[in-house]
């Protein structure tokens, strides 16, 4: 079934060209005869060093020296084509591609696996019960990043009997492939174990730039606790304060999305099981290692490599420890600084709720001033009727004129007082009725304020104070 799927899956693959090396590094009983050798792979050079002809033939050695261990490596370590670790997408033609893994002994398996994303390590053993292979697939692939595909893919072979290992190794140029290979070829005295360069590569996955990303998101993480939490305190120099002096929140929330990311890259916990999984290739291959080839230096390699492995996992339950905290307190954070923006939204709700009510006594009053329009025009009603009745004998339209009668006066002395006295109680009654408006006013924006007071001491209790969640003086 193995070799059907691997067919099938080999023939729907895209092909991309790369730029191909080959690596072969040997080790002798005699150290003297060690060598370590990189060359472009020509495509007419290509099956020699498949089938070991021509150049690539095995050496032939001097009486009493024996051949401890071999590598032979395919290796695309600068690959730059877009695709290149796009699912369904193989760098080498699809017959040299199928014959690599076919006299290599490469896992079938491999192909199947150019979908995965993240670190993804497997290993078994093949059916070959006379000389066993341990079969290894280690890789890292991520979706694309300004049209790019990025990541590394190792896959090797290695006979228990003879120690000759095999492989298919490659990456883009951001994955340290290049400085893992420098550290395989220093490293030439001890390819004995097949996990040599697995280990190489998840050290440089798990380097110092973890524990310094970490470092810097827990710096990052204080200055915006020191943001929300010490908002009157906090420096202009941190960047989050505006011209005005006012906490930017936008770039205080924007941070902390930023902050949460770099926290949650290279997760601990993902490589664990990597760990994990490759302490268990380790102890799978040395179970079925021949004695005669477990002699003092692979013990003690192995031993160092073990420890190497649990110094590792130590390490990472450390990284993920310190990011589990980081991520606690960013989310303390952000309910912290969600009640903020929820405080100054609710502020703003009341003043919007005062500035209806004021339009509200506003439109009160506009009524009040139809009313005293109506008070005008009825100032006027009684000048009218005493001009109306007046007008009876007051003057006289006849006999050839206009005669005024001498008593008009009596009109004039009872319509002025009367609209004076009319006036005067209009303006002491307008007096006390805006008086009463202001009153009313005050009232409400006094029970408002100190309603919101109340309502904002009360989400505070359950915010975090001052005293509880920064201490500038008590380091971390």
């Amino acid at each position: 079934m193995d070799d059907y799927l691997f067919e099938t899956n080999v023939n729907r693959c895209k092909v991309v060209a790369e730029q191909t090396n080959y690596l072969e590094i040997f080790s002798y009983s005699d150290p003297t005869l060690n060598t370590v050798e990189e060359h472009p792979l020509t495509a007419d050079e290509y099956d020699n060093f498949l089938d070991r002809r021509g150049a690539f033939a095995p050496r032939k050695l001097p009486e009493g020296v024996t051949q401890l261990a071999c590598m032979r490596l395919i290796i695309q370590q600068n690959a730059k084509h877009q695709d290149t670790f796009a699912p369904h997408v193989v760098s080498l033609k699809t017959e040299q591609y199928k014959r690599m893994v076919e006299t290599m002994n490469l896992p079938y398996r491999m192909i199947e696996g150019t979908s995965v994303v993240g670190p993804f390590f497997w290993s078994a053993y093949d059916q070959d019960e006379e000389d066993p292979h341990l079969q290894i697939i280690f890789r890292k692939s991520d979706v694309r990043k300004k049209g790019y595909t990025r990541g590394w893919e190792l896959a090797l072979s290695t006979s228990v009997n003879t120690g000759l290992t095999t492989g298919f190794f490659k990456g883009t140029p951001s994955s340290d492939v290049v400085e893992c290979l420098r550290h395989l070829k220093e490293c030439g005295k001890q390819i004995q174990h097949p996990l040599l360069l697995p280990v190489i590569i998840f050290s440089h996955d798990v380097s110092f730039k973890t524990d310094i990303k970490q470092r810097d998101a827990r710096d990052w993480l204080r200055r915006l606790e020191h943001a929300v939490s010490m908002r009157s305190e906090i420096q202009e120099r941190e960047g989050y304060v505006n011209k005005d002096g006012v906490v930017d929140l936008d770039a205080v929330n924007r941070d902390l999305v930023e902050c949460h990311s770099q926290v949650l890259w290279k997760r601990p916990k993902a490589y664990l099981q990597l760990c994990t999984s490759i302490e268990n290739a380790m102890i799978r291959y040395y179970e079925r290692l021949p004695e005669e080839r477990r002699d003092k230096e692979t013990k003690k390699l192995h031993s160092s490599m073990q420890s190497r492995m649990d110094f590792y996992r130590v390490k990472l339950q450390g990284i993920e420890s310190y990011a589990y905290t980081t991520l606690q307190r960013l989310d303390i954070q952000r309910s912290a600084l969600y009640n903020i923006i929820a405080q100054k939204e609710s502020k703003l709700n009341f003043k919007m709720a005062g500035e209806q009510r004021k339009l509200a006594h506003a439109s009160k009053r506009d009524s009040a001033a139809m009313k005293t329009i109506s008070l005008l025009g009825a100032i006027f009603f009684p000048g009218a009727y005493l001009a109306s009745v007046f007008s009876m004998t007051f003057f006289n339209f006849q006999d050839g004129g206009p005669g005024v009668s001498e008593s008009f006066w009596i009109y004039w002395a009872v319509t002025i007082p009367v609209t004076m006295v009319i006036v005067f109680i209009w303006w002491i009654w307008e007096r006390q009725r805006e008086a009463r408006y202001n009153k009313e006013d005050t009232d409400l924006e006094k029970g408002s304020e100190e309603m919101e007071q109340h309502i904002m001491a009360t989400m505070r209790k359950r915010t975090m104070s001052k005293a509880s969640t920064w201490d500038t003086k008590k380091s971390d």
